[in-house]
């Protein structure tokens, strides 16, 4: 376990394995990611319908991104440097087959790493993320069979 001292100006004392710090890099790494392919997705789509419903799955994915990041800068009391870990495909069908395996994927990371952790809001965090995730599956599996 490590120590890391910081609320909001106040030192305290909270214990967060490396694990967590680790897991939660890796998620904000790629909801960053999905955020910046997703927009391309958008606007790739055939139609309004499905531009509108990927646009609504990027905004969840920058409610998590935001989620966090917030969570990492309470535990650390640092920032998050956010990079781009999965390119994009380069054309709209393999980047919904791309997102639908990537969502189902993160589905699985998040509620191994809602587990792994000690800390009650990162949990939650993972579990709530790992729920909508698994609903943006359903929608990606849906515009690769509705082609």
């Amino acid at each position: 376990m490590l120590y890391y001292p910081y609320n909001r100006g106040m030192v305290y004392q909270n214990r967060v394995s490396q694990e967590t710090l680790t897991d939660l890099q890796t998620a904000i790494n790629g909801e960053y990611s999905a955020i910046q392919c997703y927009e391309q997705i958008a606007n790739r789509a055939p139609d309004d319908m499905t531009r509108n419903q990927i646009v609504e799955i990027r905004n969840d994915e920058i409610e998590h991104f935001n989620d966090l990041s917030k969570a990492y800068t309470r535990l650390t009391g640092q920032q998050p440097q956010a990079q781009i870990t999965e390119p994009c495909p380069s054309s709209y069908s393999e980047d919904i087959l791309s997102a639908f395996k990537d969502e189902q994927n993160t589905v699985d990371f998040y509620n191994k790493a809602s587990d792994r952790s000690s800390d009650l809001e990162v949990k939650r965090i993972f579990s709530r993320a790992a729920l909508d995730e698994q609903q943006h599956a359903v929608w990606f599996l849906y515009f690769l069979t509705n082609r």
